[in-house]
């Protein structure tokens, strides 16, 4: 299926109208089921499904290394809306309790919030530990020339992205998507997949931070974020406890770093 589709509206400038054709992102539902059953349905653009629900078990502590599963299934057709995830018997034990709790913890990637769930989630994840900081000039290059990497967003002003790199910040996984959920999910799953998700070290985002970024990126170990829009007060007070460094672009020029400035090389610092 096509991400876009075209559709013609009216331009509006300065008291003169002009109809053209302009592209429009897909929005579709994918039911992701667990050995068959019902777990969570999101709303996402169509492509990388099986990408998707990897990162999104990842993201949820359904799994936790490509063993814990043996196959992921996606429905035939060109409308490919349900996913399947199968467990190995091992880590199906492991998680009972979570799969009993189905709708809870998988609602972070729909929106809800709360400090209570915060603390929640948090007790499915662990600290990030401290590491060799990162060139600031060469990431705040990163986010400030993201959108050179989204075409789908070139076509429909309408798109996420969520872009992972390896501590040479050199590019490892990028995804589009009208969720920005569904874009982290996409971009970690992909690494996910291939083995290569200990790589990462640095994620960029196109959106603000809320917390449930900073969680999928603490379940995929990623230590540094850097964004469009700052952070809520929440994902700060997520990334404090879980030692994960907040950055995003300042007013005028730089960045603002909102938690473990101990990452920052201070003397490459824009701003």
């Amino acid at each position: 299926m096509d991400t876009t589709y075209p559709h013609e509206v009216v331009y509006w400038d300065k008291g003169t109208e002009q109809v053209m054709s302009r592209g429009i992102i897909r929005e579709e539902p994918l039911s992701i089921r667990v050995q068959g059953e019902p777990y969570s349905v999101v709303m996402r653009t169509p492509g990388d499904e099986k990408a998707h629900t990897a990162g999104f078990c990842l993201a949820e502590g359904l799994i936790e290394t490509p063993d814990d599963y043996t196959h992921i299934a996606v429905c035939d057709g060109a409308e490919t809306n349900v996913a399947t995830i199968t467990l190995t018997d091992q880590r199906r034990k492991q998680i009972k309790p979570l799969l009993e709790r189905r709708g809870f913890v998988s609602q972070t990637s729909c929106g809800i919030c709360g400090k209570e769930l915060a603390q929640d989630l948090v007790q499915i994840t662990q600290r990030i530990p401290d590491g060799p900081p990162i060139d600031l000039n060469a990431a705040y290059r990163r986010l400030d020339n993201l959108k050179d990497h989204q075409p789908l967003y070139r076509r429909t002003r309408a798109a996420h992205a969520a872009a992972i790199f390896d501590r040479a910040l050199e590019v490892l996984s990028i995804a589009e998507d009208v969720g920005r959920h569904n874009a982290l999910d996409k971009a970690v799953g992909k690494l996910f997949i291939d083995r290569r998700l200990d790589r990462a070290a640095l994620l960029v985002l196109s959106s603000r931070i809320s917390y449930e970024l900073v969680q999928k990126a603490a379940r995929a170990r990623i230590p540094v974020i850097l964004a469009a829009s700052r952070p809520t007060g929440l994902a700060i007070d997520m990334a404090v406890r879980l030692n994960i460094t907040l950055a995003t672009m300042a007013k005028k020029s730089g960045l603002y770093v909102f938690s473990a400035p101990h990452r920052i090389l201070k003397s490459t610092a824009t701003a």
